[in-house]
């Protein structure tokens, strides 16, 4: 067995044995490009001496590593290599097994040793490369990302010392924009440990491929370290500031360019200058990475608008292969293809390494059958009324087969069975698309008529108002909640109960928990966060968050009702009243189409977690809820649970990948919404429900956040869904981060009667939680409650 080996050794598929570092390093110099020579101390030498290193905690094992007894065999081949690269100062990193890989980079986690002389000190940093693996910040920073410590191993790597003029880094892409076509370098004087380390401001530079500096900013040189005779580094201090020269740029451009190449994707690369050559030093891809940026057209402005609002966080693998192309999203693409108009939701959330990349808003196109779409509108809305699409034969099927695979008792089912569930869950949801398909013409053109006679009579104004009144399945709940809330309201004890948003607290109330079960009966499944996706739980899974809404209502006075009849009250003619009621029946198919389309989600949801289950008990996954970072067709090629060998190492790629993605946004906000000038405004947005209120700034990121809203409060949250609408009641004012005047804040906002504004991007980043704050619903303006248009 070989414990050394030259770098030339290894290529990036030998991680195992040469660590991220170490393959990555063997991969360039086989490559031809200018590395230190050097070689690798495998982490088969790591595992001869861990066998001679008793077991305890991080502490005790990394003394024990430093004071290891090496093997003589080790010490004979380590003495042969280091003759081998001349005997003099050398460069000494740790390999783990774990790190320089995608999403995983494990940067400054275990230990480099800089210009080491000689046989001993040379043994001795090795062994403290070892014993780096169990430092605390090592440890937590595997825990975090769900390696286990048996999955890890360290080699160390050993190179000739470059006594660097100039060292730094380079980036193969902006790491701030994500544009590829940028390569970012830093700089300073002297080792590049300074500028690694942080303890510089090094030269920024901004390059194109062809080494053409687009930004360039010098650094301060706080301090320049440089080796020591005898070996070790000092700092230093008062070197002044040079600009690298233009030949030295191009050739690290150059250099940049051929290695991401070569490694098929952007790379963090560590390099030095010195005697005239540029080598390379380290590279690994780079992590957190934005994704390229965009330019987008008006509609994929518009059209982005919306699947903000819908994709509060990236969605996983498993929402990718079930929920997304199965679930509102694939219905609306169907939708839209019925009538001709073909890439609506196309591609638009690309996948890199298995893990959602970033939302690239589609921009749809017109077929030929666009040409026939007229017709086809004008026939559909003759033969399908929206006032009797409930008596549907493709409605009463689907209700039935809802109940009957809501039904299964999914922990008694055999494997076989329960891998087919998911599949039925989403096999349920087609025909109402197809109900959507026909039925939704009349309500676009009840809709139509409805406001052309408005506009002809000078009332277009009472239009929103008007369709708010609609009879729908989300007004049963609100009702439905507020008798709740008004229980609650009346019994103090109850309320305590309901406060603490414990469930077993509140079946010490037999007659409210009876109501309540029933309510999550009929409403359970309900979204908390969002429709187009499978993994966050509905109202049913998570009681506590309905618990949240009655709070929020029985803190408040109960709420008056009636405002939409005020509007119709307005109009005196039949004929208008009569186009008000058709718009109505529309807008409720609308909304009560989306109600019932949603009910197979729960139950995908649970036969996933099943699943998930399973895996567990077999030893495959840690917890089910893992069961998310796969796709549906790896589940279903497992024979039996037991036979997910390689579904554990998907699982830690991905979660990863995910935990790497954690900082990074599906799209810049900005790129929806463009910035315009706003004065002295917070933020600003589309008007998108008139008047103007003035209120604490109460910031509404999830679900769980809806107890914090008081009575006044200004409502200022990413995006909302139909489980947000009870907020509203005790709103002044909202202020969403994504959406338009069509979204349902916007709508709810109007039919309430408070302001609204939409599509601010950065509203809940900007705007400081408490902060009393004035909203202009006519003009999209939000500003300090304080400044002179308050």
């Amino acid at each position: 067995m070989d414990f050394v080996v030259p770098l030339r050794g290894f290529g990036r598929e030998d991680l195992a044995s040469a660590g991220g570092k170490g393959a990555n390093l063997g991969e360039l110099v086989n490559a031809g490009f200018s590395v230190p020579d050097g070689f690798v101390i495998t982490t088969d030498a790591y595992a001869e001496v861990a066998r001679s290193v008793a077991s305890g905690d991080g502490a005790a094992l990394r003394a024990e590593f430093e004071a290891a007894t090496v093997p003589d065999e080790l010490l004979e081949e380590i003495a042969d290599a280091y003759a081998e690269v001349g005997s003099g100062p050398v460069a000494v990193r740790s390999s783990a097994t774990a790190e320089d890989l995608p999403g995983a980079a494990f940067a400054g986690q275990q230990d480099t040793y800089l210009n080491v002389v000689g046989e001993a000190a040379l043994l001795d940093a090795v062994r403290r490369c070892w014993g780096s693996l169990w430092t605390d910040r090592a440890i937590a920073y595997r825990e975090k990302r769900g390696i286990a410590p048996d999955e890890v191993h360290i080699a160390v790597v050993v190179q000739r010392m470059v006594d660097a003029e100039f060292a730094g880094v380079v980036f193969t892409a902006n790491p701030v924009t994500g544009d590829r076509r940028q390569l970012v370098v830093d700089a300073s004087s002297g080792l590049g440990e300074a500028v690694v380390s942080g303890l510089v401001t090094p030269d920024h530079y901004v390059l194109d491929p062809d080494g053409r500096v687009h930004e360039w900013s010098p650094g301060r040189r706080e301090v320049v370290i440089k080796s020591v005779a005898g070996g070790g580094v000092a700092e230093q201090t008062g070197a002044t500031v040079e600009r690298l020269p233009d030949r030295v740029l191009a050739e690290l451009a150059r250099l940049g360019t051929q290695v991401a190449e070569h490694f098929g994707r952007p790379q963090d690369i560590e390099w030095a200058y010195a005697a005239g050559r540029v080598l390379l030093l380290q590279a690994r891809p780079m992590t957190a990475l934005p994704p390229p940026p965009l330019q987008l057209n008006r509609r994929q402005r518009k059209i982005g608008s919306v699947l903000l609002e819908y994709l509060p966080y990236r969605p996983y693998p498993i929402d990718m292969s079930t929920w997304v192309p199965h679930g509102p999203v694939g219905m609306m693409a169907a939708v839209t293809g019925a009538y001709g108009i073909r890439g609506a939701y196309d591609g638009f959330l690309p996948e890199v390494d298995g893990v959602v990349d970033r939302l690239v808003p589609p921009s749809p196109r017109l077929s030929l059958g666009a040409l026939k779409a007229p017709f086809k509108l004008f026939d559909r809305a003759r033969r399908y009324d929206p006032a009797r699409w409930t008596e549907d034969p493709r409605f009463i099927r689907f209700r039935a087969d809802v109940r009957e695979l809501a039904a299964l008792d999914l922990a008694k089912l055999p494997w076989s069975q329960l891998i087919r569930v998911p599949r039925r869950a989403l096999g349920l949801v087609s025909p109402v698309a197809d109900l959507r398909i026909d039925y939704l013409p009349a309500t676009g053109l009840a809709l139509v008529r409805l406001l052309i006679a408005l506009k002809l009579t000078g009332r277009e104004r009472l239009l929103g108002d008007l369709i708010a009144g609609a009879p729908t399945r989300t007004a049963d709940a609100n009702r439905a909640l507020a008798a709740l809330a008004d229980q609650v309201r009346a019994d103090p004890p109850l309320k305590a109960a309901v406060d603490d948003l414990d469930p077993a607290k509140v079946a010490g109330f037999p007659e409210f928990h009876a109501e309540f079960t029933a309510f999550l009966a009929e409403y359970g499944h309900r979204e908390t966060e969002t429709p187009v996706l499978v993994t966050p739980p509905s109202w049913g899974e998570s009681p506590e968050t309905v618990l949240g809404l009655i709070k929020v209502l029985a803190d408040g006075e109960p709420s008056p009702d009636g405002h939409e009849d005020r509007a119709l009250a307005q109009l005196r003619s039949p004929r208008i009243r009569r186009l008000v009621q058709r718009a109505r029946v529309g807008v409720a198919f609308r909304e009560d189409s989306h109600f019932y389309f949603t009910m197979p989600q729960p139950i995908l949801r649970r036969s996933l977690l099943e699943i998930g289950r399973r895996l567990v008990d077999a030893g495959m996954l840690d917890d089910p809820e893992q069961v998310f970072h796969l796709r549906l067709e790896e589940l279903e090629a497992l024979a039996d649970p037991a036979g997910g060998d390689r579904l554990r190492g998907l699982v830690a790629a991905r979660s990863a990948r995910r935990e790497e993605l954690a900082g990074v946004r599906l799209i810049d906000p900005n790129l929806v919404f463009p910035r315009e000038d706003r004065g002295d405004a917070l933020v600003s947005g589309t008007p998108a429900s008139g008047g103007r209120a003035t209120g604490p700034a109460r910031i509404i990121r999830e679900p769980a956040e809806f107890p914090r809203l008081n009575s006044g409060d200004v409502l200022v949250c990413r995006y909302t869904n139909p489980s947000w609408t009870p907020l509203f009641q005790r709103a002044a004012a909202v202020v969403v981060d994504s959406g338009g005047s069509g979204s349902h804040a916007a709508i709810v906002a109007r039919e309430y009667g408070i302001p609204a504004v939409m599509g601010t991007a950065d509203g809940t980043s900007t705007i400081t939680d408490g902060l009393t704050i004035t909203v202009d619903g006519d003009t999209g303006r939000v500003v300090p409650a304080n400044s002179e248009e308050s």
